[in-house]
């Protein structure tokens, strides 16, 4: 089974047209590969709480999350987001069924940080991956909102690139960071280039330097994570033109493949 999780973020997600959720519909017919989706739901979230007078704050890109902005999180994410992309797939198709990581136990989480500086921003230390294999093999394609829960029944708010990334390397699959630009990029002598490959040196030279910034430094650590966990293969793809992703699963050049070292060049 070729597995890909397509991570969407919310900033990503307003602006994905309908011709993407056709090609995530379309390759899993023709048996390209088996999608399954994580998603965020950031500025949706943003507007909520300003809308209920919530107060909120980021630390290297994680939301500090209290109990009031959980609920106003689950909120969102899990209900109005989640069955959106739904929805969507549906309406294209497709067979798809959302849950949330508190669901069946799927994402098993620990807090990232225990003396409390984040509030309940969980990190997944487990996945139940005999409920998406179920899902899988009845023909669904499983939309997942990054909320988990811990053993005593707390939840928490999980950062959607990390939970994706948990999710492919409990599957052993691919991991797509879908953004609304066509990868990492960067102004070299007046001209935007896309930088094709990324080894995890070049990594965190790029973050040290300011050009890998906020919501994108998430992404890449997520992608880099995942490779030393067993994803197969992390990119970021650009979900504003859907035929990236078709081309990716046929083995093109497309987005920025994350990778932790280059392969020697034998003349």
């Amino acid at each position: 089974m070729n597995i890909i999780v397509l991570k969407m973020g919310g900033s990503v997600l307003a602006k994905l047209p309908d011709s993407f959720y056709k090609m995530v519909v379309d390759l899993k017919k023709q048996k390209i590969c088996q999608p399954v989706i994580v998603h965020g739901g950031g500025p949706e979230i943003n507007q909520a709480l300003k809308q209920l007078d919530v107060e909120t704050e980021f630390v290297d890109g994680l939301r500090v999350t209290t109990k009031k902005v959980l609920d106003v999180a689950e909120m969102v994410m899990s209900g109005s987001i989640n069955k959106k992309i739904v929805g969507k797939l549906q309406k294209e198709g497709g067979t798809a069924i959302g849950m949330s990581g508190v669901d069946c136990s799927l994402l098993q989480t620990t807090p990232v940080d225990p003396e409390g500086s984040l509030g309940f921003v969980g990190k997944v230390e487990n996945v139940n991956v005999s409920w998406l294999e179920l899902l899988i093999e009845n023909g669904a394609i499983p939309v997942i909102s990054p909320i988990g829960m811990d053993a005593s029944g707390q939840r928490y708010n999980i950062n959607g690139d990390m939970a994706a990334a948990a999710v492919a390397q409990t599957l052993k699959g691919k991991l797509a960071l879908i953004s609304d630009i066509p990868g990492v990029m960067e102004n070299i002598s007046g001209k935007e280039i896309v930088h094709k490959q990324l080894t995890n040196e070049e990594i965190e030279a790029k973050i040290a330097s300011g050009i890998i910034y906020g919501g994108m430094i998430p992404k890449v650590l997520s992608a880099l994570k995942g490779l030393t966990s067993g994803v197969k293969e992390s990119v970021i793809l650009n979900g504003l033109a859907p035929e990236d992703l078709k081309k990716y699963m046929e083995g093109k050049p497309v987005g920025t493949k994350v990778i932790l070292k280059r392969e020697v060049q034998h003349v």
